[in-house]
């Protein structure tokens, strides 16, 4: 195998570089790109591109290879290097991103958006354009990640995984129709998963628990928890016991109040069958 040169910051080429340690590492496996999708659960045409140079993938895709080939955080490095703003990735959500992948089970509340793991393309895309990101390529690689990220839930590896959503999730839907349509259909589609479980909290359950906080509990292959608790503004990775219980107190407390996983589903179906509203275009 050629010899490799130092990850650095100086390097005028960190794209190169980055696409360069992708082939070393797969040639030196031995793995063919469509092994290499079977594995990780990402097409292979993906895998490709970012040898070629193409894309640099998102930071999902690289963590899962990182750890794939036993590189921890080489690759993650190489990818801000050629990604030109390695500050852009908090070391505490760095840190989460890792977890979730490792996570065994996953736990999650979303009292206002749908949660990303379960959005779709568009409905991600007009999310992170009200977040302050403008069109763009840094707004197609944001997008391109949250999609890549829904990998996660998928495949023989894949956690156990529950999302309780607010009613008002589905209340506070997409102008245009259509769009709405296909990401209610989605959150169906997702939920036939043998792993995954989908429920809503009603209105009619009154104030409840972290009325106003993303939470995701994430059960670890040695048996701990950790939580990410997040809000419009910033997010915190919780590690310690006390709090890790409070958080789950407080789930466990808004699943007793949710519907039924099949309860859910007709509701999401009652929503798809009401009398369509104007498109964004119209208005």
């Amino acid at each position: 195998m050629p010899p490799r040169r130092a990850v650095t910051g100086r390097s005028q080429e960190p794209r190169q570089r980055f696409a360069e340690e992708l082939r070393l590492l797969r040639s030196g496996r031995g793995d063919s790109l469509r092994q290499l999708g079977e594995v990780l659960g990402w097409d292979s045409s993906l895998f490709g591109k970012m040898e070629s140079g193409q894309t640099l993938g998102s930071p999902e895709v690289v963590q899962a290879l990182d750890q794939h080939y036993g590189t921890p955080g080489l690759l993650l490095t190489l990818w801000e290097l050629a990604a030109g703003d390695p500050a852009q990735f908090k070391e505490r959500y760095r840190r989460f991103m890792t977890l979730e992948a490792e996570a065994t089970g996953i736990q999650q509340y979303s009292p206002a958006v749908v949660p990303g793991l379960l959005q779709t393309e568009t409905y991600a895309r007009r999310l992170l354009c009200l977040g302050g990101l403008a069109p763009g390529a840094y707004l197609d690689q944001q997008v391109d990640a949250r999609m890549n990220r829904r990998g996660l839930l998928y495949g023989d590896s894949a956690p156990q995984f529950r999302a309780i959503l607010d009613e008002t999730v589905f209340r506070r839907s997409l102008l245009d129709r259509e769009e709405w349509q296909e990401q209610l259909k989605h959150l169906n589609e997702v939920a036939d998963q043998p792993n995954v479980t989908l429920q809503m909290l009603p209105f009619s359950a009154g104030l409840r628990e972290l009325p106003n906080t993303d939470t995701a509990l994430l059960r670890l292959p040695e048996g701990r928890t950790v939580a990410w608790v997040e809000t419009g503004y910033d997010g915190q990775l919780v590690a310690e016991n006390a709090g890790v219980e409070r958080l789950q107190f407080s789930y466990d407390r808004l699943r007793d109040h949710a519907l039924s996983p099949r309860g859910t589903a007709e509701f999401i179906q009652r929503l798809l069958e009401e009398v369509p509203w104007p498109s964004a275009d119209s208005i």
